[in-house]
């Protein structure tokens, strides 16, 4: 039940949209136990981004929601994934992006929860 959604201060293509999207699916399986068949996706392009007291060059926040417990080391290796999805598709450098996890223990879905 991964959800990842990009505050980004870029706009962005189809194209460029499409891929990161592709690119995140097939990231987020280096937590054990998630796939993009599960995956949620969301953008928010051209948001306004301050970072360092500026908004001159383009910015990333990341945030990754997964249901179950936390895996520091998954955790880890998908950052730099996304850090490389980010700069290779909108050419946002790696420290220009945060990444925010939330390990969530109760998740709904199809009127339930899990």
């Amino acid at each position: 039940m991964p959800f990842i959604n990009s505050k980004i201060s870029t706009s962005l293509t189809e194209a460029q949209e499409s891929e990161i999207k592709t690119r995140l699916g097939q990231a987020i399986q280096t937590i054990p136990g998630k796939s993009e068949s599960w995956l949620m996706v969301g953008f928010e392009p051209d948001y306004k981004l301050y970072f360092r007291g500026s908004n001159a060059e383009p910015v990333a926040m990341v945030e990754v929601s997964v249901y179950g417990s936390e895996n520091p080391s998954a955790f880890s290796k998908l950052t730099g994934q996304i850090c490389d999805i980010f700069k290779d598709v909108l050419g946002i450098a790696p420290d220009h992006v945060y990444v925010k996890y939330q390990a969530v223990s109760n998740w709904g879905w199809n009127g339930d929860n899990f």
